[in-house]
């Protein structure tokens, strides 16, 4: 059974910093791509960052420079690093992952992350 479990968020100030972690289990041969979303109360999920398991990133416009996203293959484990943060980052984080071979994303419980002074 494939399991998303993700830790590290939080309530930051303006211009802060804060580390989100997603370990994955249950994939056979582990994930191919992982994946952050995000939905802000109102607002339509939208991706924020992916990773293949080549390591190549994908990030969305918004988030470019700020966020960066790492993986570890060894712990199917997938890292959000989000530095210089600003109030419309505020919203619940998702973990996603995509098996080998397919086009499902399977999805984390999701983490609040809140933006404010």
């Amino acid at each position: 059974q494939v399991q998303l479990v993700e830790s590290g968020g939080g309530l930051v100030q303006p211009g802060g910093s804060l580390r989100l972690s997603c370990t994955a289990s249950g994939f056979t041969f582990g994930p191919e791509v992982l994946s952050w979303y995000r939905q802000a109360p109102g607002k339509e999920r939208e991706l924020v960052a992916s990773i293949r398991a080549s390591g190549k990133p994908n990030y969305a416009d918004s988030v470019k420079g700020r966020f960066t996203v790492s993986r570890d293959n060894a712990r199917d484990t997938v890292y959000l690093q989000m530095n210089s943060l600003k109030p419309e980052d505020t919203a619940v984080y998702y973990c996603a992952a995509i098996a080998w071979g397919t086009n499902n994303n399977y999805w984390g419980q999701g983490t609040q992350v809140t933006v404010s002074s």
